[in-house]
């Protein structure tokens, strides 16, 4: 599956799934999602263990918020399951957003859930904040190549948020002595940066969120892929 940045036509696909699979509809989370907060972050730890690294530490409580406040986008299959979830949040006055907190499900991987969810997430964090800049901090290969093709750069810490809210989050991480021995300029996780200035259809992309806008589906099997 293939997506452009703001490409309306590929939002009005509908992937058809196998037969032995099932289709997957992402979409912005809403309160009937909170039921997957738990299942979520339980995948969320595991994905860290699994990859021998370290992630900010969420609560249910943060990831609940995020869900009233309309900054989470979630991908649920047609039989009831999570397939995955990802959330925005602003940093610095609005200066900043970071899109965190990407994971599929290890039931959905490989066909395209990750990328359908990426889009969605940084489609909304465009209609939200037009102004900011966006960034992702994160040691994820998978992720990595997904922001690469959606127009993100890796930058020093330096040229991201400097908020401390946001560096006092990876405080519960397994590498959170080597942040601080640095002066939290450098880590193991690479940062990531889009910059709206020069992008063009940047009020076509706001406009769109009023919108009606069919879900996104795709499929997924295998591992965990988060940020």
């Amino acid at each position: 599956m293939s997506f452009g940045l703001y490409g309306q036509e590929q939002k009005n696909k509908i992937m058809e799934e196998e037969p032995e699979g099932h289709r997957t509809h992402v979409r912005i989370a809403g309160l009937a999602d909170v039921k997957y907060v738990y299942p979520i972050l339980r995948e969320m730890e595991a994905s860290a263990k699994a990859r021998g690294t370290g992630i900010a530490r969420r609560t249910p409580q943060s990831l609940c918020q995020k869900i009233y406040e309309g900054k989470a986008v979630i991908a649920l299959a047609d039989n009831g399951d999570w397939a995955g979830f990802s959330y925005i949040e602003s940093w610095g006055d609005g200066d900043f957003v970071s899109n965190s907190g990407l994971i599929v499900n290890p039931a959905y991987r490989h066909g395209g859930v990750a990328r359908a969810i990426k889009e969605e997430i940084f489609g909304l964090s465009r209609r939200k904040y037009p102004g900011a800049k966006i960034f992702s901090i994160t040691t994820g290969a998978a992720v990595m190549k997904l922001n690469n093709e959606f127009g993100f750069r890796p930058v020093t810490y330096a040229e991201i948020t400097q908020d401390a809210k946001f560096w006092d989050q990876c405080r519960h991480c397994v590498n959170h002595a080597v942040l601080e021995s640095q002066g939290r300029q450098r880590c193991l996780c690479t940062a990531m940066l889009f910059s709206p200035e020069g992008v063009e259809g940047a009020e076509g992309v706001e406009g769109a969120a009023g919108a009606e806008r069919p879900e996104k589906a795709g499929r997924l099997g295998g591992k965990p892929v988060m940020a």
